[in-house]
């Protein structure tokens, strides 16, 4: 318990804090270098994909032994700066396919928003007509109770 807790503390140190650090650094010390900030940037892109894919993953993969410390591993070997891991994933594994996907991924992505704005609509009219009778209903009560308080 007590190592679950010391790993998830790193990997919120290592995966955000320090680079998130290093990318302020990055661009706000006069060093901005388009190499620089094209890696830390890559580096994001990775970790947020990373982060996505961490909520369903971990719901399989926390029962095998030292999984918090192969992400730990693994997120350090992508900002090290001597295995440059994020320049490696990204140009071997991330680019290609986004790219060779980058179509469908729109195209999904516009499908899904025009279904969540639907459900969002669908169910701001449930939620008011369900309020509006709930607020009726409120005010019934308090006046059939009034009336029938003021004729006893």
């Amino acid at each position: 318990m007590l190592g679950d807790f010391i790993t998830r503390c790193l990997l919120l140190l290592l995966c955000y804090a320090y680079p998130a650090l290093q990318c302020y650094k990055t661009v706000e010390k006069n060093r901005v270098g388009i190499k620089e900030l094209r890696f830390w940037c890559q580096y994001w892109i990775i970790v947020a994909i990373l982060t996505a894919l961490e909520r369903v993953v971990d719901v399989f993969m926390t029962r095998f032994p030292l999984y918090g410390e192969m992400k730990l591993a693994l997120i350090i070997y992508l900002w090290y700066p001597k295995t440059k891991g994020t320049s490696y994933v990204y140009e071997t594994l991330l680019r290609p396919n986004v790219a060779k996907h980058e179509t469908d991924i729109d195209h999904k992505l516009l499908e899904w928003r025009a279904r969540m704005w639907d459900l969002a609509i669908f169910y701001w009219q449930n939620c008011s007509e369900l309020g509006q009778s709930a607020f009726l209903q409120v005010l019934q009560y308090f006046a059939a109770g009034r009336f029938n308080h003021t004729n006893n």
